[in-house]
């Protein structure tokens, strides 16, 4: 028996397989690798190239290898492209999550865990974020995750499907060398490139109203991240109580600034960033609460900033020698 971890070979994904197999669990990873890469996927984990949209392959895929569980991270993640790209976005991440939820329910499979998101607040006007702040995404990917939790919900009321969603806000770091974030449209990624590179790092204003000037926001160890995964599908397992939803934030806010500051003593490059604009609709700041993941998921910040910029770099750099 098995648990599948669709985009498991991304870079959050293959985090959440490593943490899987840590704790004994046997997986099985389906990803089209349109953004996620085979080297991510560990050895030992069975990897099947396909998309979540193919859903006589992931049916096949589940009876095949006795698959138990779901943690579903596969779609399209870009909020910004999304505006562009509507369409695309809702036949990955809702046509996607239908797809997968069929071949679930054709397969007998009944417990799901799904990767949703800090996007399906938009901008909220409180300075804590928790489960109950209003929902008022702001792109076609917010509203695809939003959705999205809204599908595991009323499949549940169908089928007694038990399911929890984890809204993530911004995941930083790594937990091995052989895996990094290779987004195009991630702080870290872009930070680290330009140094690399030999430029200086660009941030998006200086002038809010925080300590000092630039955005506050959440960030999260992936790492953290991925035993959470964990600890909810030993929940769903053992079907114990468990929320619809859980916000996996710090309850405490680091700015951009403080990033560059610390990337600066990390990477042992003195920089000050350039300041652009602010990007139209960036808030001051975005804080969640993690509290009700902390009571049932274990949910606790178990790294520094100081951690989170170091993994982050030491993996970029790994990835650079290659």
């Amino acid at each position: 028996m098995s648990w599948l971890v669709t985009g498991g070979a991304g870079y959050i994904g293959a985090h959440v397989v490593r943490a899987f197999r840590a704790q004994g669990i046997d997986t099985v990873v389906v990803d089209d690798l349109s953004s996620g890469r085979r080297t991510f996927v560990p050895e030992g984990s069975i990897f099947v190239h396909g998309s979540i949209l193919d859903g006589a392959l992931l049916e096949d895929t589940m009876q095949a290898h006795g698959v138990r569980g779901v943690v579903h991270l596969a779609g399209f993640k870009y909020a910004g492209v999304s505006m562009q790209r509507p369409l695309h976005t809702y036949e990955q991440n809702v046509t996607g999550t239908a797809r997968l939820l069929g071949a679930m329910a054709a397969s007998g499979v009944e417990r799901i865990v799904f990767s949703s998101s800090a996007a399906v607040y938009g901008t909220p006007d409180v300075d804590l974020v928790t489960e109950d702040t209003p929902k008022r995404p702001e792109s076609p990917y917010g509203e695809s995750k939003l959705i999205g939790e809204w599908l595991l919900a009323d499949q549940a009321r169908a089928t007694g499907l038990a399911h929890t969603s984890l809204r993530y806000f911004n995941v930083v770091g790594s937990g091995t060398d052989e895996v990094f974030d290779p987004s195009p449209h991630n702080l870290f990624p872009l930070v680290f490139d330009a140094l690399l590179e030999g430029r200086t790092p660009r941030i998006n204003g200086d002038d809010y109203p925080t300590p000092d000037g630039t955005c506050v926001r959440d960030y999260i160890h992936v790492a953290d991240l991925a035993d959470a995964h964990v600890a909810a599908a030993r929940r769903l397992d053992a079907g114990e109580p468990i929320e619809a939803v859980y916000n996996l934030g710090s309850g405490d806010g680091v700015s951009v600034g403080e990033i560059m500051r610390e990337v600066a003593e990390v990477t042992g490059t003195d920089f000050t960033p350039e300041v652009g604009p602010r990007r139209a609709g960036d808030p001051a700041r975005i804080v969640a609460s993690g509290e009700l993941a902390s009571r049932d998921l274990d949910w606790r910040m178990r790294h520094s900033l100081r951690e989170m910029v170091a993994s982050a770099w030491s993996a970029r750099r790994a990835a650079s020698a290659e």
